[in-house]
């Protein structure tokens, strides 16, 4: 009977820690490091990232535009007007001020 029962422990302890490696190898490639949703997360992440720029080039956009209508080469009147009014709080002699 000892012949029987130590064949039976050997191979119950290798499915055990085949078992158990299984098991930890599954439970790292969903919730490790470098796991399913933490690659779920990284790509929210970066289409996140990825509005921001797009905004963010669309302003700097907008403000390559306007410094280059107000540089040397290129002037143009209109957003020269608009800006003297923006920041010297300036206005025409018929126009009237509404508070």
């Amino acid at each position: 009977m000892t012949h029987n029962s130590r064949p039976f422990w050997g191979v119950f302890t290798y499915f055990a820690v085949v078992l158990a490696l299984g098991l930890y190898f599954t439970f790292a490639a969903v919730q490790g490091d470098y796991g399913l949703f933490r690659r779920a997360e990284i790509t929210a992440d970066a289409t996140q990232l990825q509005a921001q720029l797009d905004e963010l080039q669309a302003e700097l956009s907008i403000m390559e535009n306007k410094t280059r209508r107000l540089s040397d080469d290129f002037l143009d009147l209109d957003l020269l007007d608009e800006q003297a009014r923006n920041v010297l709080g300036l206005m025409r002699a018929d126009e009237l001020v509404i508070r």
